[in-house]
């Protein structure tokens, strides 16, 4: 059974910075489309960030822009998610996925194009 298994999320003050880490078991990550999405309560869940591998072309939500950053190591074959200045509207369950191609810019926004998820981590952003 493939397992995404993410890690790194807590409980920060508005300003500081935490890496997610996504690594899957019976999967690799080649030739695939790899994303982050979240979900705050009561909201919709929303995209984050993907990244196509093994390109490694990226592209962002626009509420991230500038402020996260999407990587993967292919050696290790994780994905991670580098956030920086985080802000309490960036609290939400951050779930890791991946397709089960490569999928265009515009597919890959959308959580239906994605096979295999996560069980999601908590990133909580205190004002």
């Amino acid at each position: 059974q493939v397992q995404l298994v993410e890690s790194g999320g807590g409980l920060v003050q508005a300003g500081a910075s935490l890496r997610l880490s996504c690594a899957p078991s019976r999967l690799t990550f080649n030739s695939r489309t790899l994303a982050w999405f979240r979900q705050a309560q009561g909201k919709e869940r929303e995209f984050v960030a993907g990244i196509t591998w093994p390109s490694g072309g990226t592209n962002y939500g626009n509420s991230v822009k500038g402020r996260f950053t999407i990587s993967r190591d292919a050696a290790k074959n994780t994905l991670y998610l580098q956030m920086n200045n985080l802000e309490p509207d960036d609290t939400a369950v951050y779930y890791c996925a991946a397709a089960n191609r490569r999928l265009g810019a515009d597919e890959s926004i959308r959580s239906g194009q994605y096979y295999f998820w996560g069980q999601g981590t908590q990133v909580t952003v205190s004002s």
